[in-house]
């Protein structure tokens, strides 16, 4: 069993799997709170390195027999940075995002640059660095259809063929790399 503080967090919580969406959560048994996103006082270095190697996805594994490959849905994942001005400044990593919107570019574009230099690829990188919880499954956000996710997201989606990754695309949630898987 590993211990609570390998994994970076205040006494009191723990992680936990959601049943509902898959993915972990916080949870505080004494004072009966759950979260999202890591509580207040969590060394989020810690915290990444523990959940890189006990709560993320194996690897993702393409199903096109499952009904879902048809024109109206397409399957994609993501690297999400968020800055202090996104519409939610915060995630799994960091309680409170403080990086202003030109140093998340400058991360994403690092990011871009070591992707397409095939240094790592999109999901492997995602496992660690992106804002969305996704994260956990390499930065898969299943099959979506139009009307699903934000205007800008979608369009840079529906625009991609499937292998293919897209530029920084920003969004109300903040600056993404998008991979469309099929």
């Amino acid at each position: 069993m590993v211990s609570l503080a390998d994994a970076g967090l205040p006494s009191g919580w723990e992680v936990r799997h959601s049943n509902s969406k898959n993915l972990p959560y916080y949870f505080n048994e004494s004072q009966k709170l759950s979260r999202w996103e890591p509580p207040p006082g969590t060394d989020t270095e810690k915290l990444k390195t523990y959940m890189a190697e006990h709560h993320s996805a194996p690897e993702i594994r393409p199903n096109a027999a499952n009904g879902h490959a048809t024109t109206d849905k397409i399957r994609a994942s993501h690297l999400l940075v968020k800055h202090k001005d996104s519409r939610r400044p915060s995630s799994w990593r960091e309680a409170e995002i403080k990086r202003t919107k030109e140093e998340a570019m400058s991360i994403i574009l690092a990011h871009e640059a070591r992707i397409r230099s095939g240094q790592t690829s999109l999901g492997q990188l995602a496992v660690s660095e992106s804002d969305c919880s996704s994260a956990r499954k390499m930065g898969d956000l299943g099959f979506f259809g139009k009307g699903d996710m934000q205007k800008e997201f979608e369009e840079a989606s529906f625009q991609l063929k499937p292998g293919e990754m897209s530029h920084v695309v920003e969004t109300a949630s903040g600056l993404h790399l998008i991979e469309r898987l099929e």
